[in-house]
């Protein structure tokens, strides 16, 4: 049995930590910095558990300390964008609580998998894997399998077919610069091109591309929480497991796709180590071009950050 911290108990945190439990992959801590919030939660899913059948511990807590010896940390904390608040403020924001949470995550889980789920996704997994300094194989972002199930989604939608028949693949920045590969997105490994006309294949990737805005458009308040959980306990699925699926991540790129000293959406074999290997894909040199114009809005997001990540007084 794993032991399995979720850093922040809000939607997406919660709605993770129940997939978690239902999963049983271990005992499980949510932290948040809310009393009684996470402590609330957790009760409510401990009563739950009689009748949906998870024989797991869940533990809401306030104190850093209870998430000693996780094995796998997932990092939900960070506030998301309000209205008149630019993408700047929110990075401003989200990297000052990144940086407190992986001083902690140094002290009280040095051994554990990080996966961060907090936006903007590619810039603050970058901020994780300098402040934690635990390496590329331990430190990725959940993005791009969040995009590849919603373009799957609007695909078996489209077609008319299951979703189980539909594998589909997005790369880069998990945001508005986010590349969409058709030629890679099948139904039983039958190309979409054989089902879809190009105007419609290019509608679906229009509106993968603002998928997460549609859902928000249409909350008011608050973003999506059911898919990104599912899409982050899919993924810890692959470590628990070692199954070494290929799941689309934001990870630390050292030379792949031409890329360095970044983290970016790309194909990666998940196992019980984390990320065991980067798989480079054909593209074409359009997709190519789109590619490399999301490298270019993620690094200027880095560049953006507070140059405090390479000083180490935060883990006093």
């Amino acid at each position: 049995m794993k032991k399995i911290s979720v850093i922040g108990a809000g939607n997406v945190g919660a709605s993770t930590v129940q997939r978690l439990a239902e999963s049983k992959f271990g005992d499980i801590v949510m932290l948040d910095v809310v009393p009684g919030l996470p402590q609330g939660k957790a009760l409510d899913l401990m009563q739950a558990a009689p009748l949906i059948g998870y024989d797991v511990n869940i533990k809401g807590t306030n104190n850093y300390a209870d998430i000693e010896g996780s094995d796998i940390v997932i990092i939900t904390a960070g506030i998301a964008r309000k209205p008149g608040m630019t993408r700047d403020d929110l990075l401003s924001i989200n990297a000052k609580i990144t940086k407190e949470v992986c001083g902690n995550i140094r002290q009280y889980a040095p051994k554990s998998i990080v996966v961060t789920v907090t936006n903007p996704l590619d810039i603050i997994t970058y901020a994780v894997y300098k402040y934690t300094e635990f390496g590329k194989k331990r430190v990725f972002g959940m993005s791009g399998l969040l995009d590849s199930t919603r373009f799957a989604s609007f695909v078996a939608q489209e077609v008319g077919c299951s979703v189980k028949d539909i594998n589909a693949m997005v790369l880069g920045g998990h945001g508005d610069s986010m590349v969409p590969l058709p030629q890679y997105t099948t139904v039983s490994g039958v190309p979409i091109s054989e089902f879809l006309p190009q105007e419609t294949i290019d509608r679906l990737v229009t509106r993968t591309i603002n998928a997460g805005a549609e859902i928000v458009s249409l909350l008011k308040e608050g973003s999506a929480f059911y898919a990104p959980s599912a899409a982050i306990v899919a993924m810890v699925d692959a470590i628990v497991n070692d199954s070494g699926r290929v799941l689309p991540a934001s990870v630390y790129l050292e030379g792949e796709y031409g890329f360095s000293d970044l983290c970016l959406g790309v194909p990666a074999k998940l196992g019980k180590n984390g990320i065991e290997k980067v798989i480079e894909i054909n593209l074409t040199q359009e997709q190519m071009a789109a590619l490399s114009s999301s490298e270019k809005a993620v690094r200027s997001g880095i560049e953006k950050l507070d140059m405090g990540i390479h000083e180490k007084a935060f883990l006093v």
